[in-house]
C-alpha cells in the first residue's frame, strides 16, 4: 500500500535567533520565529509524513506549550515522527521539498539539508530532494519577511 502526503509551513523572520533549515544553521542575520527552532523545512516534512499516514499534523503532535520544550530541534521532532511511522509498519519511499525564500541562498546548504533530513528519516540521501525558489520579490516572502517550505512524502507499508 502506497500513501502520499503534502506538508506546508511558513515562519516569519525574528531577530536574535539562528536560522535553521533542514537541520542546518545557515549564516543569516535573522532566524525564524517559532516555539521550536522554527525550522520550516523540517515542519513541512513532518506534516507530509503525518498526512500520508493519516496521523494529524505537527501542531497536534508537538503543541507549542509545556509538552514541547521551547527551542527544541525540529530535526529531532522529525526523527520521532519517522520512528513512529516505522513502528506502525510504514517505510519512507521518498520525500521531495521546496524552500521558498527571497534570501538567503539555499543552494550552498542543499546537500547538508538533504543529508540531515535523510538521516532523520533513516533513508539514503538519494530518497530526499531539497529544492529552492525565490518569490521574485512578490508578497511577504518576496520582501524577505520569512521563509516557507513545501514537502511531499511517499510512504509504503513494509
Amino acid at each position: 500500500m502506497l500513501r502520499t502526503g503534502l506538508g506546508y509551513d511558513l515562519h516569519p523572520y525574528a531577530a536574535e535567533r539562528p536560522l535553521v533549515l533542514g537541520g542546518v544553521e545557515v549564516a543569516y542575520p535573522r532566524g525564524l520565529a517559532g516555539h521550536s527552532d522554527g525550522d520550516a523545512l523540517c515542519h513541512a516534512v513532518i506534516d507530509a509524513l503525518l498526512g500520508a499516514a493519516g496521523l494529524g499534523d505537527v501542531g497536534e503532535w508537538f503543541p507549542p506549550g509545556d509538552e514541547t520544550p521551547r527551542g527544541v530541534r525540529s530535526l529531532g521532532l522529525l526523527e520521532q515522527v519517522a520512528g513512529r511511522l516505522r513502528e506502525q509498519g510504514w517505510r519512507v519511499v521518498n520525500v521531495d521539498t521546496v524552500v521558498v525564500a527571497q534570501e538567503p541562498r539555499i543552494a550552498p546548504h542543499r546537500e547538508a539539508m538533504r543529508a540531515n533530513l535523510a538521516g532523520a528519516l533513516g533513508v539514503p540521501p538519494e530518497r530526499v530532494n531539497v529544492k529552492a525558489t525565490a518569490p521574485e520579490r512578490l508578497g511577504a516572502l518576496g520582501r524577505a519577511d520569512g521563509v516557507a517550505a513545501l514537502a511531499t512524502a511517499l510512504i509504503e507499508r513494509d
